[in-house]
């Protein structure tokens, strides 16, 4: 009887799994599309030396325009976790200079990013969760000690894929405010270093010369997983720190 109950179970769950993965679906199919028609590859080095100038002028012309494009284009890309956001960082850069390019790309990454928490909140979140199973459960009850510790740590640590760390905290049940907030302000290192080549590639592509992404990458991993291991301070601490003493009063 519990056989057969199960296997009712299990039928029941297989549709309703499927339809519940419906922005996967979608997420999918926008990739396919993206790539099919190999707009991935516009967002490259030489996408940015060959139209220069039309870019440029097309900011200056137009620059609330220019803003909303820039923040619409990286949020999308966010949310559908299109690849290439490096470009798109040293690009804002490129067009809005150092302190435009890096407001821009924090609002339209925590744009993106929150759109892509809501969709995993309510309906991918819980189709991952039901699969993942014992491993969600046992990061879920480090996750709730301190939720914003963890979230910063996804953020500063490079090992962890941006997509990673925005679908993550709302399968593990974070609250909307504190992830905001984490992505906001932790992928602000980050996104400073990029944006700041990209404000310097017009004099670099005036010298004849590459920018030195790599040289980059080296400089801030070690600033980075700093800020992780920092961020897990109090995780830690709660784990071995001394318990406190309960002290009751028989009054």
């Amino acid at each position: 009887m519990n056989a057969v109950s199960k296997v009712d179970e299990n039928t029941k769950s297989g549709p309703h799994l499927l339809i519940r993965m419906w922005p996967i679906y979608i997420m999918a199919v926008v990739i396919a599309v993206f790539i099919a028609n190999g707009w991935h590859k516009l967002l490259s080095l030489e996408t940015l030396q060959t139209q220069r100038e039309v870019l440029t002028s097309f900011v200056s012309e137009n620059l609330i325009v220019a803003v909303f494009a820039y923040l619409a284009i990286y949020a999308f890309a966010t949310l559908f976790m299109i690849p290439g956001a490096l470009w798109i960082t040293i690009s804002g850069g490129f067009l809005f200079g150092l302190a435009g390019g890096s407001i821009l790309t924090v609002i339209g990454a925590t744009l993106g990013a929150s759109a892509l928490f809501f969709a995993a909140k309510t309906s991918l979140g819980t189709a991952l969760q039901d699969k993942a199973g014992p491993f969600v459960k046992k990061m879920e009850a480090g996750f709730k000690e301190d939720a914003l510790s963890y979230m910063f740590a996804l953020r500063f640590l490079p090992i962890v894929p941006f997509p990673v760390a925005n679908i993550a905290p709302a399968i593990l049940g974070a609250k909307y405010s504190q992830y905001a907030l984490t992505t906001a302000l932790g992928i602000i290192p980050g996104v400073i270093a990029y944006t700041w080549i990209g404000a310097g590639l017009g004099a670099t592509f005036d010298a004849g010369e590459t920018p030195d992404f790599a040289g980059v990458a080296k400089n801030l991993l070690p600033a980075l997983i700093a800020l992780g291991i920092v961020s897990l301070i109090p995780v830690a601490w709660k784990k071995i720190g001394p318990k406190s003493a309960v002290v009751v009063d028989s009054e």
